[in-house]
């Protein structure tokens, strides 16, 4: 059986969980067809190491650029110039990971709105797709979100874990939608079994948010609590048995999304041309 390529939309890939084996964790990737990855960038010193980290690795590797609400606070006039020059970068792909997040409350609400604010400008500004991230904060981040989309070429809500009513206000504004390894969780995602079924073909993308969020459903399972980018296969393995679709069929459709909505080069020509880095 052919491995079907597959591209992995959110990873944070500069975690220091990765600093001893970066490289093993990137072939094995590969090697289970996971052949290309977005690493999310979610602080400013983040963002600046996840660009660096896809300047490294050219056509395997792009990053996003952003601030995690979780992190609004330490917004200033310098974090918002330096994510527009990495927003320049043809390896950095969107702005984000940014947004609301009313559960752990790191930042005040006040700070989250401003700096989530700020770089849906930047992503107008930069005319480069928006890496979402809402929790406990639906009505706010709608609030902030909706003025800005008609002016926003994409947006994609990452590591999607909400309700019924969520997903309905999201795509109905056209977003995409990322199913992570939330799914695979019996006692908090059993919900997203039956809704990953009503996101059109079109609208669903897949990711892993490692090293967080390893697939319970695993077997066996890992000795280490460290989810990796070659666990993708059991989100598309989940994702495609509650679609009634098969593995296939969603490898096909998540990675031609995540190619026209990071605007990524076809994988095809490049591996004709250059042996994967290694």
């Amino acid at each position: 059986m052919t491995t079907p390529a597959l591209i992995d939309i959110g990873a944070n890939l500069t975690h220091d969980s990765f600093d001893t084996d970066r490289n093993d964790v990137l072939a094995a990737a590969l090697a289970v067809g996971v052949d290309r990855l977005i690493v999310t960038g979610a602080s400013e010193a983040g963002s600046t190491d996840a660009a660096a980290l896809a300047h490294q690795r050219p056509g395997q590797l792009f990053a996003t650029a952003g601030v995690h609400p979780h992190h609004a606070s330490d917004w200033t006039d310098t974090t918002d110039a330096h994510l527009r020059g990495l927003l320049a970068k043809p390896e950095v792909v969107a702005a984000g990971e940014c947004g609301l997040d009313y559960f752990r409350n790191y930042s005040t609400h006040t700070q989250q709105a401003h700096a989530f604010t700020r770089q849906l400008e930047l992503a107008v500004e930069s005319r480069k797709p928006v890496f979402l991230h809402q929790r406990d904060a639906h009505e706010p981040f709608l609030s902030l979100l909706d003025p800005m989309l008609p002016a926003l070429t994409r947006g994609v809500a990452h590591c999607f874990t909400g309700r019924g009513h969520e997903l309905a206000a999201y795509l109905e504004r056209d977003l995409y939608i990322g199913i992570t390894g939330w799914i695979c969780d019996e006692r908090r995602g059993r919900h997203l079994l039956e809704l990953v079924g009503t996101i059109p073909d079109d609208r669903l993308m897949i990711e892993t948010d490692a090293p967080y969020l390893l697939p319970r459903t695993l077997k066996p399972r890992p000795k280490s609590r460290r989810n990796e980018p070659r666990h993708l296969i059991e989100v598309l393995r989940v994702v495609a048995q509650a679609r009634g679709q098969s593995e296939a069929h969603v490898a096909q459709i998540t990675t031609a999304n995540a190619e026209r909505f990071f605007e990524l080069p076809s994988a095809k020509e490049p591996d004709n041309q250059n042996p994967p880095s290694h």
